[in-house]
């Protein structure tokens, strides 16, 4: 059986994987001035969530002293899931939506199937120059049934292990990443491991931040998982789904986790550098989170290593979209063309981690070490994990049911409540709010 979805439109499956000797033409850089239209001092605002890095790599501020009548006013909110709501209400009322705005993978499918009359096609507008750069799936996944294409890629969400040395030696594990990765052969051998670090861990430490990121890690390495290639809505029918929320209910249930809600619980950001745990699901843009949050102190405790039995696997990566209701749609066209071009998705990715969408800026990126991280070879892991990434299918209401799978299990974690009752509390929420 499967739970009927109103929403029963054909899903585009991504169609494509990263291979390591990929090569596009670079992106075209935008134009100096004041903007294409020539019209004066023009203000663009930009509307991001997380760590997008153009911040914190210095670009936006870049980009303004090589367009001296552009100013770029930007704001960014920490969790998307209350970012997502508050841009629906923008972007149906047709006022305060930005110029710029961020959307998470697991959103773009809803924007392609249900939105495009509210978003700009870019092929009319000078990021149009842009396109062949990407991996084809990363494209299409933005790509109406009619052609148009909503959003630019800004990175994709190839996965890892990230673990803290100097926990994971004082419980007596190997600190080596070749090691380590050596006990880790499978997901079972790593809740294993988990469960042998829990008898002899430092005093209020876990093996692993959430049962919620355990689960996302494991679904991260499937082709289906939410949607069929029909569009069919198949979570209750997917048996990957359902393994990956019982090993991360058992997960909590043996106190393996440290009970944390992931971008929510103010203790969650502290973790990072308290050691309130000793490993994290990491796909490639955590690794400036982590940064972020663990600062100078932390550098030198924490490495990488693959996923288990170094499979591939993909979770997040983003888009940069304008708003149809934004006045600046040229300007905006030619910030984000140059935001999303090589150059700069290399250099976020060197500066926060976040792994690039466009095939020449993974092939620049490949052989990065990170001295933060005990010099791990963060290129080569994640580009390793990209290739073996399969090609996932999207589907409109991802963001949706991934929400409603994470709550359920935090209320395990955090209120007892049994697998099985948290498991259909999750498919109930599902079906309310998704039919």
């Amino acid at each position: 059986m499967h739970i009927p979805s109103p929403r029963r439109r054909r899903v585009a499956a991504l169609a494509a994987l990263v291979t390591s000797a990929a090569l596009a033409l670079s992106a075209c850089g935008s134009g100096s001035g004041a903007g294409a239209s020539g019209g004066g001092p023009v203000e663009l605002t930009v509307s991001l969530f997380g760590t997008f890095g153009y911040q914190e790599s210095g670009l936006l501020e870049e980009y303004e002293r090589a367009h001296p009548g552009i100013t770029i006013k930007y704001e960014s909110t920490q969790g998307e899931d209350k970012y997502w709501p508050a841009l629906q209400t923008r972007l149906t009322s047709g006022k305060g939506a930005s110029d710029v705005q961020g959307i998470e993978v697991a959103r773009i499918s809803e924007v392609v199937t249900n939105q495009a009359d509210l978003w700009t096609d870019l092929r009319e507008t000078p990021a149009a120059a842009n396109l062949p750069n990407y991996l084809d799936w990363k494209q299409k996944a933005a790509t109406t049934k009619d052609g148009a294409v909503l959003g630019l890629g800004t990175d994709i969400g190839p996965m890892a292990i990230c673990y803290r040395t100097d926990l994971v030696g004082q419980a007596g594990l190997p600190t080596e990443p070749a090691a380590l990765a050596a006990r880790m052969g499978s997901w079972q051998d790593f809740l294993a491991l988990g469960a042998e670090y829990q008898r002899n861990a430092p005093a209020g430490s876990a093996w692993i931040d959430s049962a919620g990121g355990l689960y996302n890690a494991i679904v991260s390495t499937e082709q289906k998982i939410y949607y069929d290639e029909s569009g069919t809505l198949v979570v209750d029918s997917n048996p990957a789904v359902k393994a990956a929320f019982d090993m991360a209910a058992g997960a909590a249930q043996a106190g393996l986790t440290a009970r944390l809600e992931q971008f929510i619980d103010p203790g969650w950001d502290s973790g990072f550098g308290a050691g309130t745990f000793a490993t994290i699901a990491c796909p490639s843009w955590m690794i400036g989170y982590i940064k972020g949050k663990a600062g100078d102190a932390g550098s030198g405790k924490w490495n990488v290593v693959p996923l288990p039995g170094g499979k591939g696997g993909n979770w997040g990566g983003s888009y940069l979209g304008i708003p149809a209701a934004s006045e600046h749609k040229q300007e905006a066209a030619e910030l984000i063309a140059w935001l999303t071009a090589p150059e700069q998705q290399a250099r976020i990715f060197n500066s926060v981690g976040n792994f690039p969408s466009t095939k020449e800026a993974i092939a620049q990126v490949s052989n990065t070490t990170d001295p933060y991280f005990n010099g791990a070879p963060i290129g080569q892991i994640y580009s390793a994990s990209a290739e073996a990434a399969p090609v996932q299918v999207l589907g409109p209401d991802d963001g949706v049911v991934k929400k409603a799978m994470n709550k359920a299990l935090l209320s395990v974690e955090a209120n007892g409540v049994s697998p099985a009752d948290a498991w259909a509390n999750a498919l109930r929420d599902v079906r309310q709010q998704v039919g």
